[in-house]
C-alpha cells in the first residue's frame, strides 16, 4: 500500500514523498528509520487496475531494468561512488523513460534524499522488493554487494521469464485457434444445426444438448456477454489492488498447491538472503528480521515476521519464533536456525537457506515449464474431441434413420 508523506530532515528541510508499505505504522516505521521528524503520513490516491495499463504503455521493460541494476552493480564494485554511477548511467541509457528515472533519482539524491526513497518516488518502475532491498543496504553500509545480488536475481528471472514465454508461445496459438473455432461452431454452426436435429426428431447427446443451448443464448446475447466479461474482469483486478483482495490473493499463493511449490520458496529465499545481508552488516537479529519483513512481497509473511521480531526482543530464540509457523516456515528452517544460534553463524546459515531454496524454486519452475506443454496439448486434444464429436455424433445418427 502506498502512502504520501510530509517530514523534516534533521537539517530541517521539508520533504514529501511517498513509501510503500504495508499500513500506516509500518509506514511510519520505515520514515523513522531514515532519521525523519514525521509530520503527517495519508493513503495515496487509490491504484485502480486500469492504471496498470499507463503504467506498462509508458513503464520500462524488464530487460532495460536488468541491464540497469547490473550495469550499477558493476560501477558500485569499482569503488565509483553511487550518484556518480547513476549519472553515468542517465548519459549512457538509451531507453528515453529509464533515462529521466535514473536522472531524477540523482537529483534527489543530490537533494539529500537516500536512495531507497529516490527509487519509491519512482512508482510503478522498481518494485517493492528492489526497494526493500536497497532499504536493508543502507542500514548495513553494503549497498555494492546488494545491487550485485539484485543485478544476478533480476537476470535469473529474466531467463525464466524468457524460457516460460518461449515454452508457452506454442500453446497459446494453439489455445487461441482452438478458442475461435469453438466460438464460431457455438454461436454460428450450433443455432443452424439445432432446428434441422430436432426436425428429424434425433436424439441428441448429452453434451450437444448443452452446446445447442449454449450457442442460442450466445448468439442472442453475444454483446451483454462480453461487456460483463470485461466488467467482471475489472472488478476482479480492482479488488484485488484493496488490501483486503491483496491478503486474499497473498493467502492464496501459499495454498493452492502449483503456487504455494512454487511461491513458498522463492520467499524463503528472498527472506535468507536479506536476512544474510543484514546480520553480515552487524545489525541485532530482531531489527534485521523487522527490516526484513518489508522486503518479502506478502502481508502474511509481513506480519508473521514482524511477530516474531517481537518475539526476539523479548528473549525467545529467532528458531522458535519462526517454528510456530510450519505452514509458512518448513521444519528445515527452525533446525538449521538452531544450528546456526548454537554456533554463533546465524549470517552462513541465512546465506545456506537462501541457496537451497533458491534451487529449489529453480528446479520447480523448470520442472513445470517442461510439463505444461505436453499437459495443455492433451487437454486441448480431448476438448477438439469432444467438441466435433459433438456435432458428428448427431450427423451419423441422422444419416443412418435416413438410409
Amino acid at each position: 500500500m502506498k502512502f504520501k508523506y510530509s517530514a523534516k530532515t534533521k537539517e530541517g528541510e521539508l520533504q514529501t514523498g511517498f513509501v510503500e508499505a504495508g499500513n500506516k505504522d509500518a509506514a511510519v516505521n520505515i520514515l523513522a528509520g531514515h532519521s525523519l521528524f514525521i509530520l503527517s503520513v495519508i493513503p495515496a490516491e487509490k491504484f485502480h487496475w486500469y492504471d496498470r495499463i499507463g503504467v506498462y504503455f509508458r513503464g520500462v521493460k524488464r530487460k532495460d531494468l536488468v541491464i540497469f541494476t547490473r550495469q550499477l552493480a558493476t560501477l558500485l564494485e569499482a569503488r565509483l561512488s553511487l550518484n556518480e554511477g547513476l549519472k553515468t548511467l542517465s548519459k549512457q541509457a538509451s531507453h528515453p523513460i529509464l533515462k529521466e528515472v535514473v536522472y531524477q533519482i540523482s537529483q534527489d539524491i543530490d537533494a539529500g534524499l537516500a536512495f531507497s526513497q529516490a527509487l519509491e518516488r519512482q512508482g510503478g518502475i522498481f518494485s517493492n522488493f528492489f526497494v526493500s532491498m536497497v532499504r536493508s543496504a543502507e542500514v548495513t553500509g553494503n549497498l555494492d554487494e546488494v545491487v550485485g545480488f539484485l543485478a544476478d536475481y533480476y537476470e535469473k528471472e529474466y531467463v525464466l521469464v524468457g524460457k516460460a514465454r518461449s515454452a508457452l508461445i506454442y500453446p497459446a496459438v494453439v489455445i487461441g485457434l482452438f478458442i475461435v473455432v469453438a466460438g464460431v461452431m457455438v454461436s454460428v454452426v450450433f443455432p443452424q444445426l439445432g432446428p434441422v436435429f430436432e426436425q428429424s426428431g434425433v436424439e441428441l447427446p448429452f453434451f450437444t444438448k448443452i452446446l445447442v443451448g449454449v450457442g442460442n443464448f450466445v448468439s442472442a446475447w453475444w454483446f451483454l456477454l462480453l461487456l460483463g466479461v470485461f466488467v467482471l474482469i475489472g472488478m476482479t483486478l480492482n479488488y484485488f489492488q484493496t488490501e483486503e483482495g491483496r491478503g486474499l490473493w497473498d493467502d492464496l499463493k501459499l495454498r493452492l498447491p502449483i503456487l504455494r511449490n512454487v511461491y513458498l520458496p522463492l520467499s524463503l529465499a528472498r527472506f535468507s538472503n536479506a536476512a544474510s545481508i543484514l546480520l553480515k552488516g552487524g545489525v541485532p537479529v530482531s531489527q534485521a528480521i523487522e527490516i526484513v519483513s518489508h522486503t518479502v512481497d506478502n502481508i502474511l509473511y509481513q506480519d508473521l515476521l514482524h511477530d516474531a521480531a517481537e518475539s526476539v526482543r523479548q528473549g525467545e530464540p529467532l528458531s522458535e519464533a519462526l517454528g510456530r509457523y510450519p505452514d509458512y516456515f518448513p521444519p528445515l528452517v527452525g533446525q538449521m536456525l538452531v544450528v546456526g544460534e548454537t554456533t554463533g553463524q546465524l549470517d552462513k546459515i541465512f546465506s545456506r537457506l537462501s541457496t537451497f531454496y533458491g534451487r529449489e524454486a529453480d528446479n520447480v519452475i523448470n520442472n513445470i515449464l517442461d510439463l505444461i506443454q505436453p499437459a495443455l496439448m492433451i487437454g486441448i486434444g480431448l476438448l477438439v474431441g469432444l467438441l466435433f464429436a459433438s456435432v458428428l455424433l448427431p450427423i451419423y445418427s441422422l444419416t443412418t434413420s435416413i438410409q
